[in-house]
């Protein structure tokens, strides 16, 4: 009886996730997270670099690039990486000025964006101040540059935990090095813990972090399954260049941060119907139980 009530309820849940994405046209929210994304990149690439810059870390500034874009095209993060590198060429002064301002604000609209796309997906309206929200997004793009900065650190310092670990243990070189794990250990903290936070301070209402948890698990499962899949159709079937000549590296980023945007929107569908069907078991719990003084 309950493998049956817990196949009832995985379908019941899937059927609210398709319904409420099909109804709030999900596949064109995911396209507009997907333009803002891409907008709000290169200029939050240009705050980081100004700001790695103002400091001294150049390093840490094209670490940070490098990181960014392992993912994308390479036709696309080339000759972004290659701009950024030059603006690091000197510790620059003017990170206060408008053009830093102006970076900072459009990098913050990615989140705004970010913001919409979860509030449909939570059913959830915003009552919140722009003001506020702004300042929020604002915050939080100030908060990820320094973290992404210091996430570089992170990187320089796993060789070196590396070295200490093969001086001790000469056996484990080999399986250490080829699986680069400190990298990749703190990559994926970096972007759960990025995705947690989307989740649960972007849209209007409150939410307890463990009801987070599983959406965030999707979207990361499906980031790495559709990443892979992707790269692969590119490199064995897609002629991009052939279809949109010089627009090819544009175009395969777009439709890369198309299907990253639909799997975060479906991670917030999950959650969204996983804690509405938390709701109606207890509900109906509480009808099932007599009430108070009832009964002999």
């Amino acid at each position: 009886m309950t493998g049956i009530t817990f196949i009832f309820s995985a379908f019941a849940i899937i059927r609210d996730i398709y319904g409420h994405f099909s109804r709030d046209d999900g596949f064109a929210m995911a396209s507009h997270v997907a333009l803002s994304v891409l907008l709000a990149v290169f200029p939050l690439l240009i705050f980081i670099a100004a700001l790695a810059g103002f400091f001294g870390l150049e390093g840490a500034a094209n670490s940070v690039s490098d990181l960014i874009f392992d993912a994308w095209p390479q036709s696309v993060a080339d000759p972004v990486v290659r701009e950024i590198h030059q603006v690091l060429t000197v510790p620059r002064g003017d990170i206060l000025t408008f053009g830093v301002v102006a970076s900072l604000w459009f990098a913050s609209n990615g989140l705004e964006a970010l913001r919409t796309a979860l509030n449909r997906a939570y059913r959830t309206r915003e009552t919140r101040s722009f003001i506020i929200l702004r300042l929020q997004s604002l915050g939080l793009v100030v908060a990820a540059a320094v973290i992404m900065i210091a996430f570089t650190f992170l990187v320089v310092l796993g060789p070196l935990v590396i070295e200490a670990v093969v001086t001790w243990v000469p056996g484990l070189e080999e399986q250490i090095r080829s699986l680069d794990l400190v990298r990749l250990v703190f990559a994926g903290l970096l972007v759960g813990i990025g995705l947690l936070a989307a989740h649960w301070l972007l849209p209007a209402g409150e939410r307890k972090v463990v009801d987070l948890l599983p959406g965030v698990l999707a979207t990361m499962v499906l980031w790495m399954i559709c990443g892979a899949a992707f790269g692969a159709y590119l490199a064995r079937f897609a002629n991009y260049v052939s279809t949109y000549g010089g627009l090819a590296g544009i175009m395969s980023a777009l439709v890369f941060l198309y299907i990253c945007s639909l799997a975060f929107i479906l991670g917030g569908e999950l959650n969204a119907a996983l804690i509405r069907q938390k709701g109606l078991i207890r509900s109906a719990r509480a009808r099932s139980q007599p009430p108070a003084g009832a009964g002999g």
